[in-house]
C-alpha cells in the first residue's frame, strides 16, 4: 500500500493495516501523550492517544527521516561500538 492510499484510508482502517502489517520501532510520550511509532511499507506511522488510554486519537504519517529525530535520542548503543 502506498502513503497516498494509506492516508486515504478511515482511522480505524489505518490502526487495523497498522496492526496487521507495521513494524513497532518505538514508543515516547509527548506531554500526556503515548506515541508509537511504526514502520511500513515504505513510510512511517505515527500513533498518538492520551496517557493510559486504548482509543487511537490521531495516526502521523510521513516518510522523511527528519520526522524520526525525536525518537533518535532513544537509541542507545551498546558502548563495545
Amino acid at each position: 500500500m502506498t502513503i497516498t492510499a494509506f492516508k486515504a484510508l478511515h482511522q480505524r482502517h489505518q490502526a487495523e493495516h497498522l496492526a496487521r502489517y507495521g513494524h513497532r520501532l518505538a514508543e515516547r510520550q509527548e506531554d500526556s501523550f503515548d506515541l508509537t511509532l511504526y514502520a511500513i511499507e515504505g513510510f512511517y506511522a505515527e500513533t498518538w492517544r492520551s496517557h493510559g488510554e486504548e482509543h487511537i486519537l490521531f495516526i502521523h504519517v510521513f516518510q522523511k527521516p527528519a520526522g524520526l529525530s525525536d525518537y533518535l535520542k532513544l537509541v542507545k548503543l551498546p558502548e563495545t561500538l
